[in-house]
């Protein structure tokens, strides 16, 4: 299915779209990313795997899961959040952060990449949907990230089943990506963001 996001009650239709398990590329206030829900009925949806799979990634590695507001990373974190990291969100900057032991049980994983999105819409579906939602970028493991819908449909088309058009996002910067494991803050990745 290929929605307009400036369509009326297009966020509740990826919403439901998303919550069927099904996979998506939908629009950030970055780049078009792939996206799933991380959670369904309260377990690991396993949907990273597909992800993984639709873009031929040769080994797997944790995909960044969106929240809906900066106060989500409360239900998810095992430690304590820095006040500047809280003030830069919504935004581009994405925040890799020790699991509590709730969410390690979850995931089986110690840590995970959060980031709660600038834009509005994204936001709305991810409350929508209740759960965290797997991003990354849309484009073959590899290969240049692809900027224009012509070029995301010609490559995905028959392997997603929600694409929802935003206009072309050529030249846009990814998320700043810092990591708070171990204590203090580290860059990992320099992007749209900036932290001091």
């Amino acid at each position: 299915m290929t929605l307009l996001k400036s369509e009326s009650f297009s966020a509740q239709k990826a919403a439901q779209i998303l919550l069927e398990g099904k996979i998506g590329i939908l629009p950030t206030d970055t780049l078009y990313g792939f996206s799933g829900v991380c959670l369904l009925d309260g377990k690991k949806s396993g949907l990273d795997q597909k992800i993984d799979r639709i873009k031929k990634s040769q080994e797997s590695k944790p995909l960044i899961e969106l929240i809906s507001s900066p106060q989500d990373i409360f239900r998810y974190a095992g430690q304590e959040i820095p006040e500047k990291v809280l003030k830069a969100w919504p935004g581009p900057l994405t925040v890799i952060v020790q699991n509590n032991s709730w969410y390690e049980s979850v995931t089986g994983r110690k840590a995970t990449a959060f980031r709660c999105p600038g834009d509005e819409w994204i936001r709305k579906v991810l409350s929508l949907c209740a759960c965290p939602l797997y991003s990354t970028s849309a484009n073959i493991s590899g290969k240049p990230v692809l900027e224009t819908e012509e070029d995301i449909l010609g490559e995905f088309s028959g392997q997603i089943d929600l694409f929802v058009r935003d206009g072309d996002k050529k030249s846009a910067l990814p998320s700043t990506i810092v990591s708070l494991e171990g204590g203090g803050l580290r860059l990992v990745r320099q992007g749209a963001a900036k932290i001091d």
